[in-house]
């Protein structure tokens, strides 16, 4: 009987020990699928203004995005999204550049990136940098930007 319930034991840890390395393989799967998702994003956002393309970049969010700019309201959704990018052309941004510098979570409907921003104007010359928090979110249509907080490295104008 002893050696029954031995049995039983390891095998039940065997099973868990399995299970977590397979829940463990999942979740690496799944940031990796994330992280390559967030830098083809990344890579296209900006060249929503290099072709003043409102509509690329809205489609980096998810149609239930907040935009959290600093010094201002929350944009929000689609709608929110357009106008935020309307400001920024309109305010002379023209191309720009993120930093990821890393990415937190398991990939499974949320991940959070952070990093470093560059704003550049239409002479190539840097205008504003800055850090940036995101929260991406898994969608039927891929991952997309679902929280955008950001500010300045310098002190609002």
């Amino acid at each position: 009987m002893k050696t029954k319930k031995i049995l039983i034991v390891c095998a039940l840890t065997l099973i868990s020990a399995f299970c977590i390395s397979e829940s463990n393989a999942q979740t690496k799967a799944g940031l990796a699928e994330a992280k390559k998702a967030i830098a083809a994003s990344n890579g296209i956002y900006f060249s929503s203004f290099v072709k003043n393309d409102a509509n690329i970049f809205a489609d980096r969010y998810a149609d239930d995005c907040i935009i959290l700019a600093p010094n201002s309201q929350s944009f929000k959704g689609r709608k929110g999204a357009l106008e935020f990018f309307k400001l920024g052309y309109n305010a002379g941004l023209r191309n720009g550049k993120f930093i990821t510098e890393a990415v937190y979570g398991d990939g499974k409907a949320y991940v959070t990136e952070q990093g470093q921003w560059q704003s550049i104007d239409e002479k190539g010359k840097v205008t504003d940098d800055g850090k940036f928090l995101v929260l991406w979110k898994k969608t039927p249509n891929g991952w997309k930007m679902f929280r955008d907080s950001f500010s300045s490295n310098h002190p609002a104008k």
